[in-house]
């Protein structure tokens, strides 16, 4: 199969003159774009967490309502990330990553517009999949525009848009609920300006070379991927909370996932165009940075989405203040990045920070799990920030190895791979070490009550200025032990995501972007084939 590279209109005749005559302003203009696009998934994603309790009270929803509304918008975007990624390898980036900014803002006005709970959850499947879109695609254009060597240098910007996107989130979200002329509808609203600035800006400043070849799609792999992840994902979401995690639904569930995916499997060995190319996993690096990425999910998101949760309940501090006491992980990762970005970009040499990156990530999850009620603030900040700069480290360089060493064609397969397995660990961590928080909770409780159910907590989350002084006593030393457990569990798969990074073999980071590399594979792959001796 031939392929044919046609420049854009405005941009140099080759392809190479598409990549390599960016100056560095020109990038940093079309990284613009793609910065915006992706705080907008980030914040889509955070947004509504302190708005949640109002949103589904005001539209008469009940708690399982209040599950789905967080899940619909996880599963679609887990789902959907290796298809965007195969597509991104297919057709043009450019257009694919407007259209998952175009997706995102029609979930966005329907949710923001949404007078029941049922259309509300239908438009969060359509902002996943938007988000899904944006998740894959960044990582891929940054890639195709960029060589490895230079990627560090510009690594730091997507940490500090993660690090904004997820600190600002909450608390954007609490004052639009806090405040009486906007509400929670605008915490749908507010990422619609920054989705449409985000196409603007990437219309007048990303310069890409349209991709034409036959290809075919493989819809089938497409469903059956999306439908055995997403019953796997309800599995882990739901077990421990609607239902028990040995039962009939889990069996049923677990079974379907298995068999989907296994049917997956099949169907992606024997066609053209797989969605998840299968052949890449023989690449050692795709492997194991596919491994590790999967790893660090369950124990970053696993653990740290319970901090908040502890800030309010065990420290009593009020949303705000919570949000604001996470600032030391986001500083922490936003420093590593950065400066590990420059280092590697200056000195070509990569795989010292995975290692590094692996031991801080670790130690930091061991600190976290010595912590209490009566930890203080400034004992709190410094594990924090042992924490965010080991994920900061290890993070986006397990993406920059795997692109470095997969052919350019590949790319956006083994970029969005690896983003799908560290939201599906995310996806996995947080249900399940969820049900180990509510479960070491409730046997403080119960021993702290002397036996009593939760002494009146009703076995929800409690509302500690309705507690008398004893109670409350108990209950914020019961959320403190069973944060730490959280993390005292999370531990082990930070070490294996370590162990996963030393096998990995470290190679020169290219000095050539993907649409450089894109071309002379094509070139290469166009040229007859040399007669053979006989």
């Amino acid at each position: 199969m031939t392929a044919a590279v046609t420049p854009e209109a405005g941009t140099a005749g080759t392809t190479e003159g598409v990549a390599s005559g960016m100056t560095r302003r020109q990038i940093l203009q079309a990284m613009s774009g793609l910065m915006a696009g992706m705080f907008v998934a980030i914040l889509a994603s955070t947004v509504v967490s302190n708005a949640l309790p109002r949103i589904i009270a005001d539209l008469h929803g009940t708690q399982s309502s209040y599950t789905w509304v967080v899940t619909a918008e996880l599963l679609a975007m887990t789902a959907t990330v290796p298809i965007w990624g195969k597509l991104s390898d297919l057709y043009d980036k450019k257009l694919l990553i407007q259209l998952s900014l175009s997706m995102f803002v029609v979930g966005s006005l329907v949710a923001g517009f949404s007078h029941s709970v049922g259309l509300l959850i239908v438009s969060r499947v359509v902002q996943g999949i938007g988000a899904g879109g944006l998740t894959a695609l960044a990582q891929v254009v940054m890639a195709a525009i960029i060589p490895p060597r230079e990627l560090g240098r510009y690594s730091g910007i997507f940490g500090a848009v993660f690090a904004v996107g997820t600190v600002a989130g909450p608390l954007i979200g609490g004052v639009l609920v806090d405040t009486s002329w906007l509400g929670w509808r605008w915490c749908f609203f507010i990422g619609v300006p920054f989705a449409l600035l985000a196409i603007v800006l990437l219309q007048l400043t990303l310069k890409l070379p349209t991709i034409r070849r036959e290809v075919k799609i493989d819809y089938v792999g497409a469903v059956l991927i999306m439908s055995g992840v997403s019953s796997l994902l309800l599995w882990v979401t739901l077990a421990g909370n609607r239902f028990d995690w040995a039962s009939w639904q889990t069996a049923a569930l677990v079974s379907a996932g298995v068999v989907l995916l296994a049917a997956a499997v099949w169907v992606e060995s024997r066609v053209a165009e797989p969605i998840i190319p299968l052949g890449i996993f023989r690449n050692r690096t795709v492997a194991l940075t596919t491994l590790a990425s999967l790893l660090v999910g369950v124990a970053m998101f696993g653990g740290t989405v319970f901090l908040s949760q502890y800030f309010q309940i065990s420290l009593g501090k009020s949303p705000t203040t919570a949000g604001l006491m996470s600032l030391p992980m986001i500083l922490g990762l936003m420093i590593s990045t950065t400066v590990a970005g420059q280092i590697i970009s200056a000195r070509g040499k990569w795989k010292g920070f995975l290692i590094a990156g692996g031991v801080i990530m670790t130690a930091g999850m061991g600190l976290l799990s010595t912590i209490g009620a009566d930890s203080s603030f400034g004992l709190l900040s410094v594990y924090m920030v042992v924490l965010g700069v080991g994920v900061g480290m290890l993070m986006q360089n397990l993406v920059l190895a795997a692109q470095n060493d997969v052919p350019a064609s590949e790319l956006g397969a083994a970029t969005s791979v690896l983003s799908f397995f560290r939201s599906l660990g995310g996806a996995i961590g947080t249900s399940a070490l969820g049900a180990v928080l509510g479960h070491r909770v409730a046997q403080e409780l119960e021993k702290g009550f002397g036996g009593a159910a939760g002494g009146g907590t009703g076995g929800g989350v409690p509302e500690l200025s309705k507690l008398p002084e004893p109670a409350r006593v108990i209950v914020e030393n019961a959320y403190g032990v069973a944060t730490a457990d959280v993390f005292l569990i999370g531990a082990p798969f930070a070490f294996l995501a370590l162990v996963a990074v030393l096998f990995i073999k470290e190679k020169p980071l290219r000095t050539q972007s993907g649409m450089e590399r894109l071309a002379e594979e094509t070139a290469a792959a166009s040229q007859p084939a040399a007669p053979s001796a006989h």
